[in-house]
Formats: structure tokens, sequence, C-alpha cells
């Protein structure tokens, strides 16, 4: 009888995604929210709409890629300098090894013990001072292009919810805003019960906080609206 292994996406994956999702949805709702508001027609509401979006995917994404760059560089430095420490001041990284070991719950023998068996394996000594020691993770030579185009195209997706009623064009404005705003909060939902139930395993830790966020972003946009075409 075989064991089965349920698969969970990469945190950095599923973080990103959220990012984009969440800040598409939230953005592209709020300015046609705002611009409803402010009695605008169906076309100057899409030429707004996919203008926010495009300006706001292109942008989280070099942002999620400038990010992640400086995460690897700084990760490479780091590594680079415990390196030299290692070869160089090899007495002082075994203390910080020992410093490690005695919080992990080992004592007298056992932390040289352990140390011993760590020394002998290089990487296995490079990696637990990176990780314990620096708390940096390893940040790999494709992430962040990896990151640009999850953040990219989950801006993207988040964003064209809301505007789905306004492409069909088969309602008057403030249906097909009604209709957006229940669109975003069946995605807001999703994504927050998703991500909790990835996280905690329980779907609906999320789900409302992922909710509030996101529908009170939209709230806002429709209220600046309102007061901006009232002047």
């Amino acid at each position: 009888m075989g064991l089965s292994h349920e698969s969970h996406p990469h945190p950095t994956l599923l973080s990103d995604f959220i990012l984009g999702s969440q800040d598409g949805l939230v953005n592209v709702l709020g300015v046609l929210l705002g611009l409803v508001a402010a009695g605008a027609g169906t076309r100057l509401i899409l030429v707004g709409a996919l203008a926010a979006m495009a300006a706001e995917s292109i942008s989280m994404g070099a942002v999620a890629y400038t990010s992640t760059l400086s995460r690897r560089h700084l990760y490479l430095a780091e590594l680079g300098r415990e390196e030299r420490e290692m070869r160089e001041v090899p007495e002082m990284e075994r203390e910080e090894v020992r410093v490690i070991l005695r919080a992990w719950g080992y004592e007298g023998a056992e932390v040289e013990e352990m140390l011993a068996r760590i020394e002998a394996k290089p990487k296995a000594w490079l990696d637990i001072m990176m990780a314990f020691e620096l708390n940096l993770a390893e940040v790999g030579p494709n992430q962040a292009r990896t990151s640009f185009l999850t953040v990219l195209g989950a801006t993207v997706f988040g964003s064209v919810i809301p505007l789905l009623p306004f492409f069909a064009r088969a309602f008057p404005t403030t249906v097909a805003a009604g209709i957006s705003v229940v669109l975003s909060a069946i995605l807001l939902v999703s994504i927050g019960a998703y991500e909790s139930r990835t996280t905690t395993g329980s779907p609906w830790v999320g789900a409302p906080r992922m909710l509030l966020i996101g529908l009170g972003a939209g709230f806002a946009g429709f209220l600046v609206g309102h007061f901006l075409g009232g002047l």
C-alpha cells in the first residue's frame, strides 16, 4: 500500500500569485467603481481600467523582479563571506555552529559529536550557517524571472475579472458595476480560502480578511469618484 503525497505550491510562487492577483483586482475595481460613481460611460471606464491594468501589471512585475534579484545578490554576497570565514576563521564558525546546536537542545558531548559530523560535510555546514545564522533562504538564478512572470500574469488575471461585465456591454454601467463587485468578491474569497487552506489547513481563515481588504479598497475608489464627480 503506497503513501499518498499532497502537492503544495512553492511558497514564493503562492505569495507572488496572491500579490499580483489581489493587487490587480483591487486596483482595477477601485478605478472602475470610481469612474462609475463619477458618471463615466462604458467606453471611458474600459479605457481607464485597461490603462490601469497595463501600468499596474508591468509595475508589479518589475517590482517583483528587482526585489527578487536584490535578494539573490544579497544571498550570493553572504554565501561568499561565509565560505571565506569557513576557510580563514574556522574556529569562529565552529563556535557559531555550537550556539545553533545548543539552541536546538544538544548538550555536552552531543554538541561536539554533531559538530564533527557537520564539519565533515562542508556543504551542510555552509547551508546551516546560511539558514540558521543569517536566516537567508536560497534564491535561484531563475527566480527573479519566474517572480516577474508570475506577478505579471496574476495581476492581469486579477484585473480582468471586474472588467468582464463591461466587456459584455449588455448592462447599464451601474448594473455592470454591481456584477463586478460580486465577481470580485467571489475571486477574493477563493484566493483567501486557497491561501489559508494551503498555509493553515482551514480554508476560511484568510477568506474574510481578503474580502474585507479588497472590497474596502474598491469602496474607497467609489467614494473618491462620487465626491469628485459631484464637484
